[in-house]
């Protein structure tokens, strides 16, 4: 029913299909399927099945007799039921002339963004050069914390332990970096101190996190801290934490090639269609469809705070 559907919202798929070459001997290509008046020989409908939207051919299940007998049901049910509705003058009414129109017109802007996607595939050399020109996205830091809540943390209180303010919470973190500094095991203190329950039970380890994945304030320290250095008191809205960074490293050019290749293309095919649409703008008759909006002026930059 996934693929009927698809196939009634999709508009008309068989006028999609590109014109079938020329057909080979009757006996060599037979007659497969038949809806009513419509029928397909074997490398119609071949044609047919290989040009389907990558919506429809993912619902199909793959190259096997079944499949292709569960997606030829269900066409043949689309093509039955719009016999009917021609049948009825359905195809004459104007709101079918205008969802047809709709549909092909967008369906045509479609293609052309998969034209020049594919069209925008960079080089290399330009991937590389991306890559240099951004390493920093690609740094990763392996760290751990001891984190000490305080009032209003979405962080819940550990059983039998007080539900400390931020004051008090932050004099109990000075005092654990103190132990740690003067050389108490990271791993040791941070199973018992620490209320991350799930990063504490790990020695409070981390494991390896690039950009974006930290709340900024952590992410900051993370990144400029000194290797092995236990941090001073990191304020986020989790509590209080002490960060101890054990390494970072770039992952490099091999690993993320294609993520930046993905990037890019998607980036070239998106200023293609970019340039198409400057280039030639709808011209609108403004005593019918009004002034345009006026554009909305710049924010002002807030007031720093004292």
């Amino acid at each position: 029913m996934r693929v009927l559907l698809l196939l009634m919202t999709g508009g008309a798929l068989w006028a999609q299909a590109p014109a079938t070459p020329a057909k080979p001997a009757a006996s060599a290509d037979p007659v497969v399927f038949t809806a009513g008046s419509t029928k397909m020989t074997r490398s119609e409908f071949d044609a047919l099945v290989k040009n389907l939207p990558d919506s429809i051919r993912g619902q199909i299940g793959g190259d096997t007799p079944e499949a292709r007998r569960r997606f030829a049901e269900q066409f043949g049910e689309v093509i039955l039921f719009a016999n009917e509705a021609r049948k009825r003058g359905l195809d004459s009414t104007p709101s079918a002339k205008v969802q047809v129109f709709l549909q092909e017109q967008s369906l045509l802007a479609g293609l052309l963004y998969q034209q020049m996607l594919a069209a925008g595939k960079p080089t290399e050399e330009a991937s590389k050069a991306w890559f240099d020109a951004h390493k920093a996205d690609y740094e990763q830091a392996k760290a751990r914390h001891i984190l000490i809540r305080f009032k209003g943390s979405p962080v819940p209180v550990k059983p039998t332990q007080p539900d400390l303010g931020e004051e008090d919470a932050l004099a109990k973190t000075k005092a654990i970096r103190e132990r740690l500094v003067k050389g108490e095991e990271f791993a040791a203190v941070a199973k018992a101190e620490s209320d991350d329950t799930g990063s504490g039970a790990q020695g409070g380890d981390l494991g390896v996190f690039g950009h974006g994945r930290m709340v900024p304030v952590f992410e900051e320290a993370a990144f400029k801290l000194p290797i092995g250095e236990v941090s001073q008191p990191v304020k986020s809205q989790f509590g209080w934490h002490l960060i101890q960074v054990q390494e970072r490293t770039v992952r490099n050019f091999t690993e993320v090639k294609a993520d930046i290749d993905k990037r890019l293309q998607t980036e070239n095919a998106q200023k293609a269609m970019q340039a198409f649409k400057s280039s030639t703008k709808p011209v609108l008759d403004e005593a019918y469809f009004g002034q345009p909006a006026p554009a909305a002026p710049p924010q002002a930059a807030p007031l720093a705070q004292p």
